[in-house]
């Protein structure tokens, strides 16, 4: 015969189900099953949250509509948490993001367009010689990664000095 388990919770503990709670403790997350403390993690540790949550769900202790409950997270972003687990396991939450490569203004595009740019060649002549949408090239200068040469610029009293 089954022994039933009495749901006794820390008393500040908020109850995800009739086994499982957390509770905040200075500055951190607390996780209980019962009265035994299992899992803590610093409150702005998403990475961590994340990571416990989906190991809940995956292990079979607690569906996703109750975490989702629980801690008003959308079920979609639950959804990802677990694939994510499941597919890289935890580790999958601590590693780095990936970077995408360039695509089109690789290392070698990108000095070419200077040379272009650094000998007064307008934006429309370089995308065209480069064989680049004008955009790509506008975005590349707005961010810093291409510079242009200053345009010289009269003011009106130099034009009437010059006269």
């Amino acid at each position: 015969m089954p022994q039933t388990l009495l749901p006794i919770f820390p008393a500040e503990a908020i109850p995800i189900n009739e086994l499982i709670s957390f509770c905040k403790r200075n500055e951190s997350i607390c996780y209980f099953h019962g009265t035994l403390p299992v899992f803590t993690h610093a409150e702005s540790d998403l990475k961590a949250f994340r990571m416990y949550t989906s190991q809940l769900v995956v292990n079979g202790t607690r569906t996703q509509a109750e975490l989702v409950r629980a801690f008003g997270i959308s079920s979609i972003s639950m959804k990802r948490y677990v694939k994510k687990l499941r597919t890289g396991g935890s580790r999958a939450f601590f590693a780095p993001r990936r970077k995408r490569q360039p695509r089109v203004l690789t290392p070698e595009v990108l000095k070419r367009a200077q040379e272009l740019l650094a000998e007064g060649q307008p934006r429309a002549a370089v995308a065209k010689a480069l064989e680049l949408k004008p955009d790509t090239l506008s975005k590349a200068v707005r961010a810093g990664r291409l510079v242009e040469p200053q345009k010289k610029t009269t003011s009106p009293a130099q034009k009437a000095n010059a006269t």
